[in-house]
């Protein structure tokens, strides 16, 4: 049991289930090429949903071993099995290359190849241009590499009809602009840790103060952006009324940010971070099922000219 434990936590068991939760989103978020409501068949759903989680635990153990040196300096992350020595680098690799090939399996020969191919260009972009280039190279990391943890909705819409729409790609945005907030109030909670593993984040190399106004203006463009699902049509007003609560709410953390009443606030801020974007999806999906009835893919309806 032991040994499982630590190849489950090599899987980052908690960030990966709040990937494939947005993709699962994703899958019953997905419309035809008609814009008609989809009921995602059971198929897509398990395989899709398998394909997407295997793909990420892989990504997230490659981050394990790249990460090996910075992760044993940090206090958030020493008790991590490589960081401890209870597993080698070597059983990290070939656990996350068959989580990697498995997962690439799944995708093309149960699910398909768009899924797959754009699927393993996010596992590339996290684990690779992410984690052993970016991390290091610049206080903009989380920004640029962003994109690759944004991509699960994609994935997830992919999985069910085969192909690409802007519908799917608000989503991604949203999810995009949401991750530099997200992750640069645990960074400030965290700054002395990354300071001592010399890892370039934001506050490190530019300080707490300005790193509190770019998660403020981020914030507001988050604000501006999870307006887009409403005004293109792809959402209504149940969705609106959530999105500017939940708004308004990590708005006020942003500016209580600027004075915290003490050390831990960032970190509430970080939370509230990833409650907001589970229920803001939620409320997505409330409202895609509830304001027009479901249409189950088998079932068309020509218009009657």
């Amino acid at each position: 049991m032991n040994t499982f434990r630590q190849y489950l936590e090599l899987t980052k068991p908690r960030v990966v289930a709040l990937l494939v939760f947005c993709a699962v989103i994703g899958m019953f978020l997905a419309v035809d090429e008609n814009g008609q409501r989809l009921l995602p068949g059971w198929h897509a759903v398990v395989f899709g949903t398998l394909g997407i989680w295997l793909a990420s635990a892989s990504a997230a153990a490659y981050n394990h071993l790249i990460d090996q040196r910075i992760d044993r300096l940090m206090a958030r992350t020493s008790h991590r099995p490589l960081a401890t020595g209870q597993l080698t680098p070597m059983q990290v690799f070939v656990f996350a290359t068959t989580l990697g090939v498995v997962a690439m399996l799944v995708l093309v020969l149960l699910v398909n190849v768009l899924t797959a191919t754009l699927t393993f260009f996010s596992l590339i972009g996290y684990a690779v241009i992410y984690t052993a280039f970016l991390k290091r190279a610049t206080p903009q990391n989380i920004v640029i590499g962003g994109i690759a943890g944004a991509a699960p909705p994609v994935l997830g819409w992919t999985a069910v009809t085969g192909s690409l729409h802007p519908y799917a790609l608000q989503l991604l945005l949203i999810i995009f602009v949401w991750t530099p907030p997200h992750f640069w109030a645990l960074a400030i909670f965290r700054v002395d840790d990354y300071s001592r593993a010399q890892v370039p984040m934001l506050p490190v190399t530019h300080g707490v103060r300005y790193t509190r106004w770019h998660i403020f203006f981020y914030t507001v463009l988050l604000f501006l952006v999870t307006l887009l699902p409403f005004l293109t049509g792809m959402s209504g007003l149940i969705y609106l009324l959530g999105a500017v609560v939940l708004g308004g709410g990590f708005l006020w953390y942003a500016v209580r940010l600027f004075n915290p009443p003490d050390d831990f606030f960032a970190m509430k801020v970080f939370n509230y971070s990833i409650v907001y974007l589970m229920v803001l999806f939620a409320f997505l999906l409330a409202d895609h099922w509830l304001v027009e009835p479901m249409v189950h893919p088998a079932i068309r309806f020509d218009p009657v000219v």
